[in-house]
């Protein structure tokens, strides 16, 4: 069964060097275990959605451009992730604040390549419908 996500949430990108926090918004009446509930617009880069320490994609500018000056070397830069998109699927079953929540099996993805998944959903007691 699927979980909700939370703020405080850890993700994983498939480019990216380390876990980060999922950081979501206080909301009033959408709380699991006094955490507030995710939606899939908690998509912002660095507000929702922190760096993942390096990125290894060659499809991020400053990992092309550093890889180029070190003679075709792969060159981890910083991560600045760049999600535009939101997250999907999304669960369908319930609605926060007229958004689609997230859950556990959603994805995000990065436009340098990078996949967004959750590792740890932040919450454990309360099973998504």
């Amino acid at each position: 069964m699927s979980l909700w996500v939370v703020d405080g949430a850890v993700l994983m990108c498939t480019m990216g060097a380390t876990p980060s926090q999922l950081g979501v918004p206080p909301r009033l009446m959408s709380k699991v275990e006094a955490k507030p509930k995710a939606t899939v617009m908690d998509h912002k880069p660095n507000t929702n959605i922190r760096p993942f320490g390096l990125c290894i994609s060659p499809a991020n500018p400053q990992v092309a451009s550093a890889t180029a000056a070190a003679m075709g070397v792969l060159t981890p830069q910083p991560c600045q992730p760049a999600t535009m998109s939101p997250w999907v699927p999304g669960n369908t079953v319930v609605r926060i604040e007229a958004e689609l929540g997230l859950d556990d099996t959603c994805k995000c993805t990065c436009n340098w390549a990078g996949v967004i998944s959750v590792v740890f959903a932040g919450q454990t007691l309360n099973l998504v419908p």
